[in-house]
C-alpha cells in the first residue's frame, strides 16, 4: 500500500529533507522548536494553529505544581480514570516531566492565569483530586498556548512551515520509513509532492471526523493513523474512543464544546424535567470519570428526555467572563446561559488508542517518530483523564527532538521539493456519500454503546465503502475506521470509553492493552465480510 521510493525518484527532488513533521498542532509545534537550531520542515494540512485540536482545548494542561500536589497523586488520578491499563511507568515519566514543560511553554510566551501574587491559578477538573489544571482566561487555554507557539515558530530561521499540504502516504523501504507524499492547495491540487527525510515524525492529530459528532476538527479524520498502518506501524488500544459528555447541542459540525471546567465549578446536569440524573449514577455525580458522564447524558438523550448543563446557579452572571468561548457559541445559537440550561449531547473528543511508540516517542517502524493524539503511550488507559492529552503533546514531543538528536546527526541538506507526479482523482472529500456513510456507521456502531452485531455490521460497511472508494485520502480514513471497529470487536468486556452493552462488565482476564497490526484488522474484516 505504501509507495516505493524508486517509484517516484524522477519527479522529486534530489536532496534528503533532515526532518519532516506531519502536523502543526501543539505536538508537531513544540517538536519542531526542541529541534531548532536543526532543519524542520512542518507540513500542516490547514495553517497552523487552524487545524489543529490543540487550539481548540478548553480546559489546561494538567502539571502537579501546586504546593499540596505530588506526582505520586497525579498518577493516582491518571491510573484511577485509565480503569486498570495504563502503563504506570510511562505515566510516572510524563507527569514528572510535566511542571518543566510548563515553564517552556512558559518560555515561548504563553500567558497562563496567575493570582496576584504572580503564582500559577491551578483549577481542578474531573476525577483530578487537587487542582493542577493550568489555564488561560478560564476556557482558552488551547488558543493562547498555540498562538504563542505559532509566533515563535515564525520567527524560528530552522522551522520551514509549509501550510496546505495534506499529507497523504508514508513512504516506506521495507520497515523503513524514508519520507511522504503530500498534495498541496490545502488537499485541492492535482500534483503531489515528494518530501523524501531522515526522520518523519507523525503529528497529524486523532479521529473525531470518522464520527457524525465530534468536537474535533475537520483534519482530525484519522489520516495519520491509517497511513502508519499501511506503513506497518503496530496499532495500540484503537478501541477506545473518549467521548465529551458535553458538547453543545445545537447541530453545529463540529459542535462547539462546554468545557469540564464548568462542572469542576459547579455547574450541574439536567434532563428537561429539571431532575439532576447524575445523582443516580457516580457518588462523584458530574464529576464522575468521562465515560459514565458520557452514557449518562447519553440514555437521557436517547430516551427523549433531553440532557442540559445547568450553569445558572454556579456561575450565573459571571460566564461570560470566566466563559467567554462557550458564551459566544451558546448566545450565537441563541442561548444565555447565564439565565438558561445549555442542551448538551456527547460528542467523540479523544482517542485513547493509536500509533504504539515507546518513551522517546518511536513507532515500531524505523524512520518514524508519532506525539499527539495519532499516538498511543499507554499514559491514558482505557479513558484519558482531562487534561492530561496537551501534557502529552508537549512532554512526548520533547522526548522525540532529544531521541532525533541522539540518533541522526545533524544534516546540512535543506532544499524545496519538487512534484512527485500527476495524481486526477478526485480530491473534494469532505461531502462524498461513502465519507458520509463512513460516519453514521461509526456513530451508529462504535460509538457510546457497542453491541457484536452493530460492530459487525460496521465492518461490512465499511469494507463495501473501500470497494466503492479507492482514493488514497478516504482509503487512510476507512483503514483507521476497521482498525477502531474490529479491536472494539475483540474486546468483549466494558471498559473506561469502550462499553459493550452485550459484555457490560469489565472482564480481569482482559484487564490489557492490546495491539494490533492492519493485517490483522484485514484478517478479522475478510471473516466477517465473507
Amino acid at each position: 500500500m505504501s509507495t516505493k521510493l524508486e517509484s517516484m525518484r524522477p519527479q522529486s527532488w534530489q536532496g534528503v529533507d533532515d526532518i519532516v513533521i506531519i502536523g502543526g498542532g501543539l505536538a508537531g509545534l513544540f517538536c519542531a522548536l526542541k529541534l531548532a537550531p536543526r532543519p524542520v520542515t512542518v507540513l500542516a494540512a490547514a495553517p497552523i494553529g487552524q487545524g489543529a485540536s490543540s487550539a481548540w482545548a478548553q480546559g489546561g494542561i494538567a502539571a502537579a505544581m501546586s504546593p499540596g500536589d505530588t506526582f505520586d497523586k497525579h498518577l493516582a488520578d491518571t491510573l484511577a480514570a485509565g480503569a486498570g491499563i495504563v502503563d504506570e511507568r510511562i505515566a510516572r515519566l510524563m507527569i514528572s516531566e510535566g511542571p518543566d514543560r510548563i515553564r517552556d511553554l512558559l518560555g515561548y510566551g504563553v500567558p497562563f492565569d496567575r493570582d496576584l501574587e504572580g503564582q500559577l491559578l491551578l483549577s481542578r477538573e474531573a476525577a483530578h483530586s487537587e487542582r493542577r489544571i493550568v489555564r488561560v482566561k478560564g476556557d482558552q487555554a488551547g488558543r493562547a498556548i498555540m498562538e504563542a507557539l505559532i509566533a515563535t515558530v515564525r520567527k524560528t530561521p530552522s522551522i520551514r512551515v509549509m501550510e496546505g499540504y495534506v499529507v497523504e502516504e508514508l513512504v516506506a523501504e521495507g520497515r523503513f520509513v524514508s519520507g511522504v507524499i503530500a498534495r498541496p492547495d490545502a488537499g485541492q491540487s492535482k500534483t503531489r509532492v515528494a518530501f523524501p527525510a531522515r526522520a518523519v515524525v507523525l503529528c497529524s492529530g486523532g479521529i473525531g471526523h470518522l464520527y457524525q459528532v465530534t468536537t474535533n476538527p475537520a483534519e482530525a479524520r484519522g489520516a495519520g493513523l491509517g497511513m502508519a498502518a499501511k506503513a506497518g506501524a503496530m496499532i495500540a488500544d484503537a478501541e477506545f474512543v473518549q467521548y465529551h459528555p458535553t458538547a453543545i447541542d445545537i447541530g453545529q459540525d463540529p459542535a462547539p464544546l462546554a468545557t469540564e471546567a464548568l462542572r469542576g465549578d459547579g455547574a450541574i446536569l439536567i434532563n428537561r424535567a429539571g431532575h439532576r440524573f447524575m445523582t443516580d449514577l457516580h457518588a462523584d455525580a458530574e464529576l464522575a470519570p468521562r465515560d459514565i458522564v458520557a452514557r449518562g447524558v447519553f440514555a437521557e438523550v436517547k430516551a427523549g428526555r433531553g440532557a442540559f448543563l445547568d450553569c445558572t446557579k454556579a456561575v450565573g452572571a459571571h460566564f461570560p467572563d470566566l466563559f467567554p468561548t462557550v458564551y459566544a457559541s451558546c448566545m450565537a445559537a441563541g442561548i444565555d446561559p447565564v439565565t438558561q440550561p445549555i442542551p448538551v449531547v456527547p460528542a467523540v473528543h479523544y482517542h485513547m488508542g493509536g500509533v504504539l511508540v515507546d518513551a522517546d516517542g518511536k513507532t515500531t517502524v524505523d524512520g518514524l517518530w508519532a506525539a499527539g493524539e495519532v499516538t498511543s503511550t499507554g499514559v491514558h488507559g482505557a479513558n484519558r483523564l482531562a487534561s492530561n492529552s496537551l501534557l502529552e503533546a508537549v512532554v512526548f514531543a520533547a522526548r522525540i527532538a532529544e531521541n532525533i538528536k541522539g540518533m541522526l546527526p545533524e544534516s546540512s541538506l535543506y532544499e524545496w521539493p519538487k512534484d512527485a507526479g500527476e495524481n486526477d482523482e478526485l480530491v473534494t472529500l469532505e461531502d462524498s456519500a461513502e465519507l458520509k456513510a463512513l460516519r453514521r456507521g461509526m456513530s451508529a456502531h462504535a460509538g457510546v454503546i457497542r453491541d457484536a452485531e452493530g460492530l459487525k455490521d460496521l465492518i461490512r460497511e465499511i469494507v463495501r465503502l473501500e470497494g466503492i472508494n479507492k482514493r488514497v485520502r478516504f482509503s487512510n480514513m476507512a483503514t483507521a475506521a476497521k482498525l477502531i471497529a474490529t479491536a472494539a470487536l475483540k474486546r468483549e468486556e466494558s471498559r473506561g470509553g469502550h462499553y459493550r452493552s452485550d459484555f457490560p462488565e469489565p472482564v480481569e482476564a482482559l484487564r490489557h492493552r492490546t495491539f494490533m497490526t492492519l493485517k490483522d484488522a484485514e484478517r478479522i474484516a475478510a471473516e466477517i465480510a465473507g
